[in-house]
């Protein structure tokens, strides 16, 4: 045409975001001053992060686990999703019991479900039957993965409150403890440990750095953390 021309390529900021979100009975537990559960933070975290989202055109989806998993939330932009997905939190009863929780349904669910290239979003304490770190691995071969993993002070730290009864959130037994008893609160602290590591080798093996949200965290500044995180796997 007789004139130069540059072509540019502008990257599409439009994204779609699925959040797979773990509401088993461990997650109903919270133990720091403001009563703060696990379950309450989830809902918090995900009320803003899908409004910051929605907000910049991108649509948001979800996927929810309860013991199963239990239904999904076609991914659509907008307040008024937003508005569902709160209130399909808000409306998933918590569980009196159910059975162990197995993560590896609910990230096979996903790897069949979202077909095109996507931010996943998981939330979860990821305490699991193992076997889930191999279905996690597909999925970020395909997708952008963010795990948040789900943490309270008390489930690796236990104080001297004297004789207590501990539940089990899932299977419902109950055990009289002495946390006066230091040798227990050391073999407490050991099982933690123990459970620790099993997690960080999952996460290991799967290729995926998980981001941490305690139920003593702020939120705005959690949320930046993971930003930070995300935009440094992206330059890296």
């Amino acid at each position: 045409m007789d004139t130069p021309y540059v072509r540019e390529y502008h990257e599409d900021r439009e994204i779609t975001a699925w959040f797979l979100l773990d509401l088993s009975p461990s997650v109903d537990f919270g133990t720091v001053d403001t009563d703060r559960q696990k379950r309450t933070v989830l809902i918090d975290f995900v009320t803003t992060l899908a409004r910051l989202l929605t907000r910049r055109g991108n649509r948001v989806g979800a996927i929810l686990y309860g013991g199963k998993v239990e239904h999904t939330i076609p991914a659509r932009g907008g307040r008024d999703q937003v508005l569902r997905l709160i209130q399909d939190l808000l409306d998933q009863p918590r569980l009196d019991g159910a059975p162990a929780t197995d993560l590896k349904p609910l990230l096979d669910t996903a790897n069949q479900a979202i077909k095109r290239r996507s931010l996943v979003v998981i939330v979860s304490d990821f305490i699991s039957e193992p076997g889930w770190d191999r279905s996690l691995e597909l999925l970020q071969r395909r997708h952008e993965v963010l795990a948040v993993r789900l943490i309270d002070p008390r489930e690796t730290d236990l104080p001297d409150v004297g004789p207590i009864i501990m539940e089990d959130n899932e299977t419902g037994e109950q055990l009289y403890v002495d946390t006066g008893n230091a040798q227990f609160r050391r073999r407490f602290q050991a099982a933690a440990e123990a459970r620790e590591a099993a997690i960080n080798a999952a996460f290991r093996r799967a290729g995926v750095e998980a981001a941490v949200l305690s139920t003593d965290d702020d939120l705005v500044r959690a949320i930046i953390r993971m930003a930070m995180l995300r935009r440094r796997r992206r330059t890296a």
